[in-house]
């Protein structure tokens, strides 16, 4: 006999699948549990959070356009020279900051699917509660341990891995030194920044401009890297995952009035007046659905 679920030869020494969990018989996909399509949402949520990442980048190299405005403000004495270096830094900021709502919402609809789709999979027995797949990014301090809590359980019940992956490990870490680097960052630079001379007037004050920027670039570099690293293991794991569970869902077999194949008396919790037709095949519950349904 081999698993429904990763067609593996299973042992009658053992009552469930030593690779995925699943009990012997057992369907990939539960009858009559709500699954949901992930393998289209991933993909954007990936190019989200790809871009997402790109334009922070871009804004954190602004420092390199900022020192030739203000070297150009100070050979002038120009002020209005500056101004457009801030007006400029704003539009860079803007896109990101668009991209960065979009790769929000993708990602939180992404892992409350994904973790919903876990009550669908026979054997793989979650512990968190899809309720924290959205809350869990969004509670103050819960959001620097729950939604890794949550991915690396995904990851290791999609994947079949009996430990976390260590893609999970470097995408948090990555993104936790991203998340607070740049706060760090942005009020250390607010703090000298407001220490500039608001209306330079020779030399020596427009001068404090161009070492203001030569000061900035630095100290973003790190998480500017950071939040590469966090987008790119975050990507890979989200086209893991996403085809590991349309695979398992692609599984799905059909209840028959006899039950599922392999499992004796049927589909245990069926009650045998609730159980399929007698004249015709019933499909599971296909793959669909919002975030809300």
């Amino acid at each position: 006999m081999h698993c429904l679920t990763c067609g593996d030869a299973t042992s009658p020494a053992f009552d469930d699948c030593q690779r995925c969990g699943t009990r012997h018989g057992q369907p990939a996909v539960l009858p009559g549990v709500p699954t949901y399509a992930v393998r289209g949402l991933g993909l954007a949520a990936c190019v989200a959070v790809g871009a997402t990442a790109v334009l922070f980048t871009l804004s954190a190299l602004f420092p390199l356009v900022g020192v030739r405005l203000a070297r150009s403000a100070a050979e002038r004495l120009d002020r209005d020279v500056l101004l457009g270096a801030v007006l400029a830094e704003v539009l860079v900021t803007l896109p990101f900051i668009l991209a960065l709502l979009v790769a929000a919402t993708l990602v939180v609809i992404w892992t409350w699917r994904v973790r919903k789709n876990l009550d669908a999979f026979g054997g793989a027995a979650p512990t968190q509660s899809p309720a924290w797949a959205i809350a869990g990014w969004l509670v103050p301090f819960a959001n620097v341990v729950v939604p890794a809590r949550v991915v690396s359980e995904v990851a290791r019940l999609s994947l079949w891995r009996r430990r976390t992956p260590g893609l999970v490990v470097l995408w948090w870490s990555a993104w936790l030194v991203f998340s607070i680097g740049e706060r760090v960052v942005a009020r250390l630079e607010e703090a000298r920044y407001e220490r500039l001379t608001e209306f330079p007037r020779n030399d020596e004050e427009f001068a404090t401009y161009v070492d203001f920027y030569q000061g900035a670039l630095l100290p973003r570099l790190a998480p500017a890297v950071a939040c590469l690293v966090a987008a790119a293991a975050f990507v890979v794991l989200v086209r893991r995952i996403s085809a590991a569970q349309q695979d398992r869902l692609a599984r799905a077999v059909p209840a028959w009035p006899g039950g599922y194949p392999g499992w004796p008396g049927g589909y245990p919790g069926w009650p045998a007046s609730g159980g399929p037709s007698a004249t015709s095949a019933q499909l599971p519950p296909g793959v669909g659905g919002t975030i809300g349904a």
